[in-house]
């Protein structure tokens, strides 16, 4: 690991106990009331295909270059970080609440698929909707890229190889997407479009996703191979 990857693992490390901290007093609610992490995983996922659900019909009535429904997709970016952070508190209900399993763990990340699925998926419709192809074809490429950092730690962890490395992970990916479309919406409403064209935030962000998700996949078979090489 080098010096730099090994300092982001350290913030965000730092940053992800902080966030455990403000948290928890409402997961030990959660666990009090008897609700279950599989329970919180099943209202994430609802969440995020709300999300999908928003931009799909955001697409599906605008009228491009004149009517964008621009405040759709702010309210898009803001159920998918609402209902993200569904995605931090059933691991803390689960060990908060010793209620931690095999399946539960797999549940979580079977679904966490499903999210960046419905979410990209959405985006994806509304860009092509819209008539931005090729922004469409990047946010495809950003999904694929998404599937596969996950799949590889999959698989890896199935041959008994830990597999953590790489910057885009899922909450970098989360973030970018919330950043995306939240400022993409805001700015679609605030500025002109004779001025400047808001869509290309949201797809800048896809492209972002698609280079780094995709390097980071390949990072991990690096990883494995040399993991593998010295056994």
């Amino acid at each position: 690991m080098t010096q730099k990857s090994s300092t982001f693992k350290r913030f965000r490390d730092s940053l992800q106990q902080g966030i455990y901290f403000i948290i928890n007093p409402f997961v030990r609610f959660l666990i009090r009331i008897g609700v279950t992490p599989n329970m919180v995983t099943t209202i994430g996922l609802l969440g995020n295909i709300a999300a999908a659900a928003i931009f799909v019909y955001a697409g599906y009535s605008a009228t491009p270059g004149t009517d964008m429904n621009y405040p759709l997709i702010t309210w898009g970016g803001v159920v998918i970080i609402l209902f993200s952070l569904f995605d931090m508190l059933d691991g803390q209900v689960a060990r908060l609440g010793n209620m931690t399993s095999t399946f539960g763990a797999m549940y979580d990340s079977v679904l966490d698929r499903y999210c960046e699925l419905f979410t990209l998926g959405g985006l994806s419709y509304y860009l092509i909707q819209t008539g931005y192809v090729i922004g469409a074809l990047i946010t495809f490429v950003a999904l694929v890229g998404s599937i596969m950092v996950s799949y590889v730690r999959a698989r890896a962890e199935g041959l008994g190889l830990e597999c953590k490395v790489g910057f885009m992970q899922r909450p970098e990916r989360v973030v970018v997407t919330t950043i995306g479309a939240l400022a993409t919406g805001i700015t679609g409403q605030c500025v002109s479009p004779a001025d400047f064209d808001a869509v290309n935030i949201l797809i800048f962000c896809m492209a972002v996703i698609a280079v780094f998700a995709n390097i980071t996949a390949f990072a991990r078979i690096n990883h494995c191979r040399r993991l593998l090489c010295k056994k």
